[in-house]
C-alpha cells in the first residue's frame, strides 16, 4: 500500500520534476564560474600573503641568527668581546643574504654578579669599584644588535615594504680578569 501511494505521488509531481531538471541544464558551468570568482577574491590575497609571510619569517630567523653567531664570537674571552670589527664579520657571514644591508652593533657592558637589579655600567673599573662586598663579582656581557631592510615579494595586505626587521643577543662573556 505504502508504495502505491509513492508512486502514485511520483506520478503526479512528474510534471514539476521534469520542469525543475530543465530549469537545472541552464546553470551547467555556473559552479565553475563561482569557484573561479571566489578564488580570485580569496586564493590570490592568501597566496600572496602567504609569500610575504614566509619572506618576513626567513629573514627574521636569519638575522636572529646573525645575532646569535656575533655573541657567540665575543663570549670567548674578554679579547674576543673586545674585537667589534670580528664580532661583526661573524654575524654578516652567518646572513651573508642580506650582504651590505645587515647593520651590527656590537657593545660590551658589566654588571654585578649578587643582583638582578644592578645598574650595568660601560667601563671595568666603574664595574668593580660598584660591584664589592655583598654585590658579587663583576660579570661582562657581549650585546649584539643586528638588524636589516627585508623587501617584500609582493607587499600585499596593507604591509609597506621595506620592513627592518632588527633582533638582540646577549651572552655573559667567559672568565674576567
Amino acid at each position: 500500500m505504502i508504495r502505491r501511494s509513492a508512486l502514485l505521488w511520483l506520478q503526479s509531481r512528474r510534471q514539476d520534476i521534469q520542469i525543475y531538471s530543465t530549469r537545472l541544464r541552464g546553470d551547467a558551468g555556473g559552479a565553475l564560474v563561482e569557484l573561479a570568482l571566489i578564488l580570485s577574491f580569496f586564493g590570490v590575497p592568501l597566496l600572496l600573503g602567504t609569500a610575504d609571510f614566509a619572506k618576513l619569517t626567513y629573514a627574521s630567523i636569519e638575522i636572529a641568527n646573525a645575532a646569535h653567531a656575533g655573541a657567540m664570537y665575543g663570549i670567548q674571552s674578554t679579547t674576543f668581546a673586545s674585537q667589534s670589527t670580528q664580532i661583526t664579520t661573524a654575524a654578516q657571514n652567518e646572513a651573508s643574504d642580506f650582504g651590505t644591508n645587515l647593520i651590527v652593533t656590537p657593545t660590551v657592558f658589566y654588571a654585578c654578579s649578587a643582583s638582578q637589579a644592578s645598574p650595568t655600567y660601560t667601563v671595568l673599573t666603574t664595574a668593580r669599584t660598584n660591584c664589592t662586598g655583598a654585590n658579587g663579582y663583576v660579570v661582562e656581557f657581549v650585546k649584539v644588535v643586528v638588524s636589516a631592510p627585508v623587501t617584500l615579494p609582493f607587499s600585499c595586505c596593507g604591509i609597506t615594504s621595506p620592513v627592518t626587521l632588527a633582533n638582540t643577543s646577549v651572552m655573559e662573556v667567559e672568565g674576567l680578569p
